[in-house]
């Protein structure tokens, strides 16, 4: 059976807008192909971590906080390629009528035919090694256990799009970009400033993989019916509408329950929960458009991604202030 594709959507990359051997388009179309604007989703957890360590050590190893940023990033690029190449092949996204561009429905570099599906697997092979050459210094740098950390994560991401686990399809992609984007970035990236505040780090990072999954499960809700149609049986796919909406706002309690409980512990002040009452019914609003239409859809999109940003930038800058 021929699937025809779908024509380019306004603003999506096109060989016209994008096409030419002149090297600056040539960067150009590689870095839009990872998807530059998600990037946050990873950097800034490693902010989160970095700013916990730095406080209890007392110091900035800041080289460890560079290259822990950049393999970080890098390696996130990898997996937003490779996410793009294995939903072309399981037919997902040449279908995907409902996407909200720039934010569902892939890059639509392939559907488009700005570059072709072996460019953007080379790609992310490409970047997934420089990540591994990155954390191959750190490696170096702070010892063997830096190894553990980057294997976790590496495995996360390719096991979120590939099979033969492709966890995306069953309904456990969620929880690995909780713990890819939230968990292992923040404990990771304390435990280089400081390796004492490991442990403690995990209570820190359940609100950052909280706001993750959110950006994730939102993002979902417009690929839903191309998702089902193909066999890619996401959490949004399982649950349906009305329940991603219950859940959507279950995380943003949680991630409020566990920064209180931060403050609870005297890692944090008090002054530190002046914002929350806000960004929970920002997010319950949000989370609201996941039964709305596209228009609202894609404003409970765009202000998801705040929530993450903001309170990424708001908790590691408290964290910097003295105890």
């Amino acid at each position: 059976m021929t699937i025809e594709l779908e024509k380019p959507g306004p603003g999506e990359p096109t060989p016209a807008t994008l096409g030419g051997r002149d090297p600056v388009t040539v960067i150009r179309r590689y870095v839009q192909a990872t998807r530059p604007m998600f990037l946050t989703a990873s950097i800034l957890p490693v902010l989160v971590g970095t700013s916990w360590g730095y406080r209890a050590a007392d110091e900035l190893d800041l080289s460890a906080l560079v290259l822990a940023v950049a393999a970080t990033a890098c390696v996130h690029a990898s997996v937003n390629v490779l996410n793009d190449v294995f939903d072309d092949l399981g037919g997902s996204d040449p279908i995907n009528t409902g996407r909200i561009f720039p934010y569902t429905g892939g890059s639509r570099f392939i559907q488009n035919g700005v570059l072709s599906i072996r460019a953007m697997a080379v790609w992310s092979v490409v970047l997934l090694l420089l990540g591994v050459l990155l954390g191959a210094v750190l490696i170096l740098e702070k010892g063997i256990a830096v190894l553990g950390f980057g294997l976790v994560g590496v495995a996360l991401g390719i096991a979120y799009s590939a099979p033969p686990l492709q966890l995306s399809a069953r309904g456990l992609g969620e929880a690995a970009v909780g713990m890819g984007f939230g968990v292992l970035p923040v404990v990771g990236a304390a435990w280089l400033q400081s390796p004492d505040t490991a442990l403690s780090a995990l209570l820190l990072s359940v609100p950052v993989a909280c706001w993750a999954m959110a950006i994730l499960l939102i993002n979902e809700v417009p690929d839903q019916a191309a998702d089902a149609a193909t066999g890619k049986r996401t959490l949004v796919v399982r649950l349906g509408p009305t329940s991603t909406v219950v859940l959507l706002i279950l995380l943003q309690i949680l991630a409020l329950i566990a920064i209180a409980t931060v403050v609870g512990l005297h890692w944090l002040p008090l002054a530190v929960l002046v914002a929350h009452p806000v960004l929970l019914m920002a997010a319950i609003y949000a989370s609201l458009g996941g039964v709305a239409g596209q228009r609202r859809l894609k404003r409970s999109i765009e202000l998801t991604l705040m929530i993450h940003a903001f309170g990424g930038v708001w908790l590691s800058g408290w964290l910097l202030v003295p105890a």
